[in-house]
């Protein structure tokens, strides 16, 4: 497997080079050292799972990872996660969402308690030493925040502290009252490698260029990218004209015009907070040059839908995709083979690359 190196310095630092984005070997490797090694954004518990003793089946990242999952909302009212897989036949277990006194296996009757430990199951009586450990339905980690829930497949860094740092600036805001529009969510197909897409997001250096409503609203002068362990925060300041938080006082950024907190956890998915709510934004590999982008919108204030930095997310996203394409294309070329970071601009990209770097080495 090619290595990768991305050097800490800035200043010094090369891109990964583009054999990164075309190699079948490295997009596995992707695959297995990182997006199963990391947190998934999975929805929120009141659009999936509002009831107790009830039960949500999906498949984490369709085509790519396809890893049958279920979340279960037990008679305490606590929520799992678990593999959807029966451990009998490797049949799926639940095929519908809804109320669930047991889980139990359609092909033959294996019965799972809403805890994932096995209860029963029928002709095996004389089977010895049975049930084991590996008899019951494998969990995976939960996280949340607020209403919004993370799953570990087998993490290799702990969300918690990422959560604890996105609350250090939201917490003012009461996201537990955010709620799902279906009509302003929305999936996108990119033609680009995923890497790509998030190189995109994690700079405003191309604001100017590219997004030219955008850049009306923010103060591109005053952008800023704060660099964390497994996450980057983006904030764009505005105008006192345009719309912005009310910052509590005590807050972090009080006093300060901002517009929107742009929050992207690694590998795939960002948080971004504006005055009417929250952008929730997946993004899905499919193939080497295939991305699906899942845009989820939570609204809080409806009245501040069409006004400042979030008022014109499908614009920006259609821009954004016509420039990532447009990479993709050319990091084809045979001559070029790997860039160079702005040190004032692009800290946010270059500390990606080194994620990647990192977890693929390893």
């Amino acid at each position: 497997m090619e290595k990768y190196y991305v050097n800490p310095n800035i200043e010094e630092a090369k891109t990964l080079p583009s054999s990164f984005y075309k190699s079948s070997e490295t997009f596995s490797n992707v695959k297995d050292n990182i997006f199963l090694k990391c947190w998934h954004f999975i929805g929120d518990e009141n659009s999936l799972i509002p009831l107790s003793k009830s039960a949500y089946p999906f498949i984490l990242l369709d085509n790519f990872l396809n890893e049958p999952l279920v979340l279960v909302r037990n008679e305490k009212d606590e929520i799992k996660c678990f593999s959807n897989v029966c451990t009998h036949g490797g049949n799926i277990v639940i095929n519908d969402p809804g109320k669930y006194r047991n889980l139990v296996c359609g092909y033959h009757g294996r019965k799972f308690d809403l805890n994932g430990k096995f209860m029963s199951m029928p002709e095996f009586q004389d089977v010895k030493d049975f049930p084991t450990e590996c008899d019951h339905l494998h969990e995976f980690r939960i996280e949340n925040l607020g209403p919004f829930l993370f799953a570990g497949i087998n993490p290799k860094f702990e969300i918690s502290d990422t959560i604890k740092i996105i609350n250090e600036r939201i917490s003012f805001l009461p996201i537990n009252q955010f709620k799902l529009d279906k009509n302003k969510s929305k999936d996108y197909l990119v033609n680009s490698n995923w890497a790509l897409y998030c190189d995109n997001y994690l700079e405003g250096f191309h604001i100017p260029f590219v997004h030219d409503d955008l850049n009306d609203v923010l103060d591109y002068g005053n952008y800023e990218t704060i660099v964390y362990n497994k996450m980057n925060l983006q904030i764009g300041f505005a105008d006192s004209s345009e719309e912005v938080f009310d910052l509590p006082e005590g807050h972090p950024d009080h006093g300060k015009n901002v517009a929107a907190y742009y929050y992207w956890i690694f590998p795939n998915f960002m948080f971004n907070f504006y005055p009417w709510g929250l952008s929730v934004n997946i993004v899905k590999p499919i193939s080497i040059n295939q991305t699906k982008v899942s845009f989820r919108s939570y609204i809080y204030d409806e009245s501040k839908l069409n006004k400042g930095a979030g008022a014109i997310l499908d614009k920006v996203e259609r821009e954004d995709e016509i420039v990532v394409e447009g990479v993709q294309k050319g990091i084809s070329s045979s001559f070029y083979k790997a860039g160079r970071f702005s040190p004032t601009r692009e800290k946010g990209v270059h500390h990606f690359h080194r994620l990647l770097a990192e977890f693929l080495n390893s």
